[in-house]
């Protein structure tokens, strides 16, 4: 055992000691008895999934999916590189970090945990890429050939993100890792791959064997590169690290995620210069709102990528989602979409007392910084039924023959979801003084149940006529048209009256 592995060890102990007590056996028993349990429920329905895999797979749904799949990784490798990965507590990122201990040692705990989210994330991969490729034979060499790629692609992302912490150039790699793996889910939703993905969902198992052995040495090749490098991460990166951790660790504990948009928007707007200009010659109201356009536009990347997501119904459909699941994800997407043009009603509802010394009533306020919402969620989501018909030609065109179209549904539920996300904009911290229910599934607490449906349940409402139609499938549009139309209206104007009399 080498001196500096012993000073860390030490001074390990040494927190221990005067800290909580050390883990006892009571305390091992009831881990393992809860992974034990938690294997025995979930051994059953995963077996009986894995078993469903097994047979010949659909081209169209394959492609889709290995789309599905390439934005996941992507999403992955994205937020490995926003959360550092590579952090430590702030007490030891405070005077530990700033000592002579060895800092590879000192970082040792965290690259063990940063394995084991790389193994529960390949595993998670490995199980939708035998889902993707199917299994024609040999159910089971193929699962551990997709679950060794699965844990070699999610290992070796995340050393790509700890090496992006040592230098730039591996920056550049891991962006450029990123990059092509959403070429690659355009090209999939396209179609250009559906014949690669047919020749290696029927590939034999050596030419699988072969590709795993090989992503496991490249994999392990920059596991060991990232292991080597933890004592050259520069102290600043590491402290930057360690203080968004404590965000969102507080955050986590306090149930609110909305401080986490606080922070990262407060963050992006003070490292930046802005210049004043006149205040717009427009009356009060709409002059107030403008503020909210003028931020959107000074992000035409966020932009860019809201315009990217309009294909993911479209993705989730050709995947064989349910007619469920394509309504929910519409439903989310245009109301996350609407969340983007409410950040000026979040800061009237966080500072009531500014809001009334610029002189406009609260009614007047609300309709004015209801169009930008309503204008993105009605936009989003007519573009992404749009993609949905042409994705799905043989449901959702067989509405072709009424007055109107789906995309028009979507225009007309874009009220409502401004309704919904100027709630959620507006809506309060989590309560956690409200009363638990006791059920047969366990205690539920109601104050983040009630604050997590504040808006959804809004927007669920509002967007009654367009759910119905989309799980329905009618062959005639106009009844629903009229009726979201009405809805819509009458709940965007109900919501503005009845905040306009709050106090």
């Amino acid at each position: 055992m080498s001196g500096p592995e012993v000073s860390v060890r030490t001074v390990r102990a040494y927190l221990r000691s005067r800290g909580r007590a050390p883990a006892t056996m009571i305390d091992r028993y009831a881990a393992v008895f809860g992974v034990a349990m938690i294997v025995a429920v979930l051994g059953r329905p995963l077996s009986g999934l894995l078993t469903g895999l097994a047979g010949p797979i659909d081209p169209v749904r394959a492609g889709a999916g290995a789309a599905l799949l390439a934005l996941a990784v992507a999403g992955f490798l994205a937020a490995a590189r926003a959360a550092g990965p590579v952090l430590l507590p702030a007490a030891d990122a405070s005077w530990l970090l700033l000592s002579p201990l060895n800092r590879r040692h000192l970082l040792g705990r965290t690259a063990r945990a940063l394995g084991v989210i790389a193994l529960v994330a390949g595993v998670l991969l490995g199980v939708g890429l035998l889902a993707v490729l199917g299994a024609p034979d040999q159910l089971g060499w193929r699962l551990v050939g997709a679950l060794v790629l699965g844990v070699s692609a999610t290992a070796g992302g995340l050393a790509l993100a700890v090496l992006g912490q040592v230098s730039q150039p591996w920056q550049i790699w891991l962006t450029s890792a990123m990059a092509v793996l959403l070429v690659l889910a355009v090209v999939a939703v396209s179609g250009q791959l559906r014949t690669v993905v047919t020749i290696a969902a029927s590939a034999p198992l050596t030419a699988l064997a072969a590709a795993a052995s090989g992503a496991a040495v490249l994999s392990a090749l920059l596991v060991r590169r990232a292991w080597t490098s933890l004592d050259r991460i520069p102290t600043r990166t590491l402290a930057n690290a360690s203080t968004r951790a404590g965000h969102v660790a507080r955050a986590t504990v306090s149930l609110d995620p909305g401080a986490l948009t606080w922070i990262a928007e407060d963050n992006r707007w003070r490292a930046r210069r802005l210049t004043s200009r006149r205040w717009p010659s427009q009356p009060a109201p709409f002059a107030l709102a403008w503020h909210d356009w003028r931020k959107l536009a000074r992000t035409p990347g966020r932009l860019a990528a809201v315009a990217a997501t309009t294909a993911l119904p479209a993705v989730l459909a050709q995947a064989g989602g349910p007619p469920v699941a394509l309504g929910a994800a519409v439903l989310a997407g245009a109301l996350a979409v609407a969340s983007l043009g409410t950040s000026g009603a979040r800061r009237d509802a966080d500072n009531p007392a500014l809001a009334r010394l610029i002189g406009v009533g609260r009614r007047p306020a609300l309709a004015a910084r209801a169009a930008l919402p309503a204008l993105l969620a009605g936009v989003w989501a007519a573009t992404a039924l749009t993609a949905l018909t042409l994705a799905v030609p043989a449901t959702l065109q067989t509405a072709a023959a009424g007055a109107g179209a789906w995309w028009a549904l979507g225009l007309l539920a874009g009220p409502a979801l401004a309704a919904a996300s100027l709630r959620m904009a507006r809506r309060a911290p989590v309560d956690h003084s409200m009363p638990v229910l006791d059920t047969p599934g366990g205690a539920i607490p109601t104050g983040p149940l009630l604050w997590a449906a504040t808006g959804p349940d809004l927007a669920l409402l509002g967007c009654l006529p367009t759910a119905t139609a989309l799980f329905t499938q009618p062959a005639v549009l106009t009844p629903f048209l009229i009726a979201q139309a009405v809805v819509g209206a009458v709940v965007l104007m109900g919501y503005v009256w009845r905040t306009g009399r709050m106090r």
